[in-house]
C-alpha cells in the first residue's frame, strides 16, 4: 500500500484571464509551499486550477496562506478554496487509454452514453476536451484504470446506437510518435474509383462495377478481379487517362489532411490497387514522394487490357507499407494506414494504427478504428491533433498560396 502524505488542495476557479496562475503560484512560493501536483483546465472561458502542496504549515502560516488567497479573490475576481486531504507519495502506475469521439453532431446524450459505458468498466475519466467543432464535432477522453480492449468492447454498442465514431487507443508514447501515414487512393484520398471512370470511356461501367463491388467486399480475389476488369478496357486510347485524371474528385478535407501531416513532419505515402498513371499525378500535385500502384500496359497509345510488373493487391499493399517504413527507418508501431476496401485489410493489420475510412463492413470489423464522416481530415483528430492547431498553422503559412479542397 502506497504511503500517504498530508496535503492541501488549493483550487482556483473563475473567468480565465492573464496572470491568475502566476498569482496563485506566487502566494504558494511566498509561503514556502512544497509543490506535489498541479493541473489547469479552461472550458468555455472558465478556468479551474488545482495545486496540491505538502501540508507542512504551522497554524500561523496556514492562516497567512488563507488570508493571501482571499486577497486573490478580490484582485482577480476568482474563487479560491483550500482543502486538507491525503495524497499517495508515489501514485501507482495507471493504465490509460484515449477515447476519441467523432460525429457530425454530438449531443449531451451521446457523450453521456460514452461516459456511462466507460464507468461500466470501472474506467475513470481524467480529462475531456474538445478537438473540433467543425466540419465535425470531436472530443477526446483520457481514461484511467481500464485497458483499451475492454473499453473498445464496452463502446461498440454506444457507437452503433448513437451513430458516432469512437476510436480507442492506449495512451502510450507510440500514439504521440506516429511518423508515417499511408493512404489508399480510390474511395479514400479521392471520391472515385478510377477504373470505373475509365470503364465509362470504354462503355463497360456496369460490368466493371459489379466485379469491383465483389472484390472490395472480399468476395473475389483482388488480383484475379483486377485482371478481369483491366481486360474490359482493351482498346481504350491512352488519352482517356488524361480525361480521367482531370475528372477525379478529392475527398473533402484531403488537401488539409495531407498539408497538415507534411507540416508536422509525417512521411505520407499513397498505395493503390488502381493505376500509376493517375496515382503518380496525384502524388506530384500533393507533394508526396512515395506512390505505388499498378501499371497499365500501353502500346502505340492504346491500353492493351493487360498489366505490367507486379500487381499491388492486398498482400502487396502491406508489403509496400513495410518497405517504406524500412526505407524511412520508422518502426511499424509508428505507422498509420487508412483504407476502405478488403484489399486494404493486410495493410491495416500491419500498421501501428489501422483506420477504416467510410469502409465496407468487413473492413470496419477488422480495423483498429473506423471513421465514417465524409471528411478525410477528421482522421487528424484520431491522432490527437486539434482543429485550432490546424487553423493556426494555416494562418502562419498565409504568405504561401493556400490550397483549397475541391468539392
Amino acid at each position: 500500500m502506497a504511503e500517504k502524505l498530508r496535503t492541501l488542495r488549493v483550487r482556483c476557479s473563475g473567468r480565465d484571464r492573464p496572470g491568475i496562475t502566476a498569482a496563485v503560484l506566487d502566494v504558494l512560493a511566498a509561503n514556502s509551499a512544497l509543490l506535489r501536483d498541479m493541473e489547469q483546465l479552461v472550458v468555455g472561458g472558465r478556468l479551474t486550477l488545482d495545486v496540491i502542496v505538502d501540508d507542512t504549515f504551522t497554524p500561523e502560516t496556514r492562516q497567512q496562506l488563507m488570508t493571501q488567497c482571499e486577497a486573490l479573490e478580490s484582485v482577480h475576481d476568482v474563487t479560491v478554496t483550500i482543502d486538507a486531504e491525503e495524497t499517495a507519495v508515489k501514485p501507482p502506475a495507471r493504465q490509460r487509454s484515449v477515447v476519441t469521439v467523432i460525429a457530425q453532431t454530438l449531443s449531451a446524450g451521446a457523450l453521456g452514453a460514452v461516459a456511462r459505458a466507460i464507468a461500466s468498466r470501472n474506467g475513470n475519466i481524467d480529462r475531456v476536451f474538445q478537438l473540433a467543432c467543425y466540419p465535425v464535432m470531436a472530443y477526446e477522453f483520457t481514461v484511467a484504470d481500464v485497458d483499451s480492449q475492454t473499453l473498445r468492447a464496452a463502446l461498440v454498442d454506444v457507437s452503433q446506437q448513437w451513430q458516432i465514431d469512437i476510436a480507442v487507443q492506449p495512451q502510450k508514447l507510440e500514439r504521440r510518435a506516429k511518423r508515417l501515414v499511408i493512404l489508399d487512393v480510390d474511395s479514400t484520398l479521392i471520391q472515385d474509383e478510377v477504373i470505373e471512370l475509365l470503364a465509362d470511356h470504354a462503355g463497360v461501367r456496369d460490368q466493371v462495377e459489379a466485379i469491383t463491388k465483389k472484390a472490395m467486399e472480399g468476395e473475389l480475389d483482388f488480383a484475379a478481379s483486377l485482371k478481369q476488369r483491366v481486360a474490359l478496357l482493351a482498346g481504350l486510347p491512352e488519352t482517356a487517362l488524361d480525361a480521367v485524371a482531370g475528372a477525379v474528385r478529392y475527398t473533402p478535407g484531403a488537401r488539409t489532411f495531407i498539408r497538415t501531416l507534411k507540416r508536422l513532419g509525417f512521411t505520407v505515402a499513397l498505395v493503390s490497387g488502381g493505376f500509376s498513371a493517375i496515382t503518380d499525378r496525384l502524388a506530384a500535385e500533393l507533394g508526396i514522394s512515395h506512390a505505388y500502384a499498378n501499371t497499365l500496359t500501353i502500346v502505340d497509345g492504346i491500353i492493351t487490357g493487360e498489366l505490367s510488373g507486379d500487381i499491388i493487391d492486398r498482400a502487396g499493399k502491406a508489403a509496400v507499407l513495410t518497405r517504406i517504413a524500412a526505407q524511412e527507418q520508422i518502426p511499424l508501431e509508428q505507422t498509420v494506414a487508412v483504407g476502405d476496401g478488403a484489399n486494404d485489410l493486410d495493410m491495416l493489420a500491419v500498421a501501428g494504427l489501422g483506420i477504416a475510412f467510410n469502409a465496407k463492413p468487413v473492413v470496419r470489423e477488422h480495423a483498429d478504428t473506423a471513421v465514417s464522416v465524409p471528411y478525410l481530415d477528421a482522421i487528424l483528430f484520431v491522432l490527437g491533433i486539434r482543429r485550432d492547431e490546424v487553423e493556426a498553422a494555416d494562418q502562419a503559412d498565409r504568405a504561401t498560396p493556400a490550397l483549397t479542397d475541391l468539392p
